[in-house]
């Protein structure tokens, strides 16, 4: 069966920050990329895999950065000690810090350094 996911956005205030913020947290460069009408920083992944970007809103805007709503799991395998010293040295806050999720691993629950609430994981 496919993803039942195959596409997200994430607003963000300011799209340099956001995208210094994501590739120190992701251990991977977010790339900027430009279309009619809009630059948004897309996240790094592959062919088949669910990705999303992350794009600018203005404070009229109705979607906005915020900690409620759906919560995003980033894979952080191998790497999740890292991801939460990146997200503390780069504009985040940790939520809830580090803990075990039973047999699917371990998370923390941070906020991104524009607002958003999101999960780093890792196995």
């Amino acid at each position: 069966m496919p993803n039942q996911v195959v596409w997200f956005d994430i607003p963000v205030r300011n799209l340099d920050r956001a995208v210094r913020f994501y590739s120190a947290v992701l251990g991977a460069q977010v790339s900027k990329h430009e279309f009619p009408g809009a630059t948004v920083g897309l996240l790094p992944g592959g062919a088949n895999e669910v990705n999303g970007c992350l794009v600018p809103v203005d404070a009229d805007d109705e979607n906005q950065p915020s900690q409620k709503g759906p919560l995003l799991y980033f894979n952080c395998a191998g790497r999740l000690d890292q991801a939460i010293s990146a997200t503390l040295s780069n504009g985040g806050r940790i939520l809830l810090d580090k803990h075990s999720i039973g047999s699917h691993g371990f998370r923390a629950i941070i906020t991104d350094s524009e607002g958003n609430r999101v999960a780093l994981h890792s196995p």
